[in-house]
């Protein structure tokens, strides 16, 4: 079926204009402007967004957990159905090649589908009853039980290196509906017209499901206006925010300035480092740089989990594979970037980097064809300098790596001390290498939310241990994460009822437990049983 682009919003059930300055995507092959314009949204229709999702909130966090499950499994059945349309349109707005985005649809769908089979287990409600006396172990007391309610609306902003995993209907937009919460999202402005094919699904499943009007609203605006709107918003409860370092801290300021504060979940910034140890080194240096070399370039290095960072004792393995890395990266073939902004920030990023004192650059890959593409490049630098200079730290958005040469294991420990937090942190070891792992797995522990050994820490497994998140500045909460079924956590707060009757219990509290949700009585798990 036909699937027409009109540069609409979705402000609940309701197809709206915006009345500001207009923006298109572009081709990012060629920088041709792509047809339809998006004119941008303004004051009032963040209001009216917000408005309809408050409005909405109660009753949507009060569906049944198979009611929830169905709508997360029907937005993802009318993604699939959009078919060849998004697709093509998710190719040419982001110059991704179509396999990838093919695969990544279908993590979308199948992460959507993921939630809904986590809100009929239940986990997420946590639900602890503790009886009152006599018919607890309690002596004395109150009847008291708890569950994890939805916080209420939720903002969310499109990131623009997943146009479809990380954006619409992305991990935070089905953590939150998947926790109860009603989304608004504010599309990415590099590929609009995916984000409206994606909004149309969202906006359909709503109504097959007969979900309450306003449990999803999608907004268009270039700048930082319409999104700072939405985050000052005092109907808002959340933020949920993939991007830049400075996005993210830009918004995490409007929301601790509100009246009410609220918490912002930003990924932001990280360079995941890896760690080489002497023993991998002397036995598979070559096969580590064939590895690391493909991990750097994938996707043009636009992953928030390259490998930016390379951290190794100075020596003959070393030597081995700074020398394969190096050809490798030099054979590499230059690759379209995201958007055009992005290809200039890279360039700039690598531009300081080289400045540095200390810093050479010893690999730059082989110039590609068309716009906005970029090289791949290999930097060394001594530990001596790194430690010395922050700047060394800051993120290259790309297909750019430092090794940091250090004199000896104990300098090793020093850089890995020294780190900013991270979303990953990699160790590759080898035959005697258990006893300098052992030293430096706590200190990565501290540093990092995803802690790998003898892989590599691009590719993002969307399951229920999986975790996306890291100390600051990789995100602006180490507690949480934006991939697999935890994200819902962030969307989720505690509340307690002490001698409620019966007749206003909620229905996850009561004795009949008529969910089946797992519940802890008296601190005795029961695994969806009744009480």
């Amino acid at each position: 079926m036909p699937h027409t682009l009109d540069g609409a919003m979705f402000i609940g059930a309701e197809r709206r204009h915006g009345t500001g300055p207009a923006a298109r995507s572009a081709d990012p092959r060629t920088d041709r402007p792509l047809e339809p314009a998006y004119p941008a949204g303004g004051a009032r229709d963040v209001a009216d967004a917000c408005e309809r999702a408050a409005r909405a909130a109660v009753r949507y966090r009060s569906t049944t957990p198979g009611e929830r499950a169905a709508f997360l499994e029907r937005i993802a059945d009318r993604i699939e159905a959009l078919g060849d349309a998004l697709v093509d349109r998710a190719v040419t707005e982001s110059g991704l090649p179509r396999g990838r985005v093919t695969g990544e649809r279908d993590r979308t769908t199948g992460q959507l589908r993921l939630f809904a089979d986590e809100v009929r287990a239940g986990e997420w409600a946590e639900v602890r009853v503790d009886p009152a006396p006599p018919l607890g172990r309690r002596t004395t007391g109150p009847d008291l039980r708890q569950r994890h309610l939805a916080v209420g609306p939720v903002a969310v902003f499109g990131a623009s290196n997943f146009p479809l995993a990380f954006s619409v209907a992305g991990g935070d937009t089905a953590a939150a509906l998947a926790a109860g919460c009603p989304v608004v999202v504010k599309g990415h402005q590099a590929h609009l017209g995916t984000s409206e094919l994606v909004g149309s699904a969202v906006a359909g499943a709503v109504q097959d499901c007969g979900m309450p009007e306003g449990v999803f609203s999608l907004l268009f605006g270039a700048g930082g206006d319409l999104g700072q709107a939405l985050v000052a918003d005092p109907r808002i409860r959340a933020v949920g925010f993939t991007g830049s370092q400075a996005g993210g801290l830009a918004l995490m300021r409007t929301a601790a300035a509100r009246p009410v504060p609220i918490p912002v979940y930003a990924e932001m910034s990280s360079v995941n480092p890896v760690f080489l140890l002497p023993g991998a080194l002397r036995e598979r240096a070559e096969g580590l740089a064939e590895g690391f070399t493909g991990s750097l370039t994938l996707g043009a290095g636009q992953f928030c989990t390259n490998p930016g960072l390379v951290v190794a004792s100075a020596g003959e393995g070393l030597d081995r594979f700074v020398a394969s890395a190096s050809a490798a990266v030099a054979r590499s073939t230059a690759q379209t970037m995201l958007t055009s902004g992005i290809h200039r920030a890279y360039e700039r990023a690598v531009d300081g980097l080289r400045a540095e004192a200390g810093v050479r650059e010893i690999a730059t890959g082989l110039p590609g064809e068309g716009e906005n593409t970029a090289t791949a490049r290999l930097l060394t630098v001594g530990a001596d300098d790194f430690l010395t200079n922050p700047g060394l730290q800051d993120e290259a958005f790309g297909a750019a790596s430092t090794v940091v040469v250090c004199r000896d294991q104990e300098q090793v420990v020093q850089v890995a001390r020294a780190l900013r937090g991270q979303l990953t942190a990699t160790v590759h070891h080898g035959e005697g290498d258990d006893p300098a792992a052992a030293e430096l797995l706590p200190v990565l522990e501290d540093t990092a939310g995803r802690v790998l050994f003898d892989g590599w820490p691009t590719g993002v497994e969307v399951s229920h241990a999986m975790v996306h998140g890291g100390p600051f500045p990789a995100t602006s909460d180490g507690r949480g994460t934006s991939v697999g079924t935890l994200a819902m956590r962030r969307f989720l707060r505690p509340v307690c009822y002490q001698n409620l009757p019966a007749g206003l219990l909620p229905p996850e509290l009561s004795d009949h437990n008529p969910y089946g949700l797992p519940r802890r009585t008296d601190g005795v798990r029961q695994e969806g049983a009744t009480a």
